[in-house]
């Protein structure tokens, strides 16, 4: 969709449960995150300095995680931008369509597990922030 605004993406906090031994956080289908998770892949051995995404969905819901580590993402809708930083393996971001996301500032040992709503399709990605704008600007 391409009325989403910045505002619409949320850190949602997964339930956690644990003693002296750990932690275990399960994650279901529609329940802790807003919709069917029919993709799961996972970013890692990033180098210092790198960044990753810098693209946008025009249907594709995501659900990032820093499974390890920590990064930040950049988010913005066409007219505003907002960072979020996730940092424990407990809370996810979630990332409606519509949105320009970059996962930047990758720490040491970072894994970005991300959770999506469609498998891949490459023509929902806009990778051109110019034709994101335009494409935004037809809503």
């Amino acid at each position: 969709m391409k009325n989403h605004t910045v505002f619409d993406c949320q850190l949602i906090y997964l339930p956690r449960i644990g003693d002296r031994r750990g932690y275990i956080t399960a994650v279901n289908n529609g329940v802790e995150v807003p919709f069917t998770v029919k993709r799961v892949f996972y970013l890692y051995d990033i180098p210092g300095g790198e960044s990753r995404g810098a693209h946008a969905h025009k249907e594709c819901h995501q659900f990032l995680i820093a499974a390890s580590g920590a990064f930040e993402i950049l988010l913005d809708d066409g007219r505003v931008q907002r960072q979020a930083m996730v940092n424990r393996p407990y809370v996810g971001l979630h990332i409606p369509p519509g949105i320009w996301a970059s996962e930047i500032n990758f720490s040491s040992g970072s894994i970005c597990l991300v959770l999506a709503s469609h498998t891949y399709d490459a023509n929902d990605y806009i990778r051109d922030y110019e034709t994101f704008k335009q494409w935004k600007s037809l809503s």
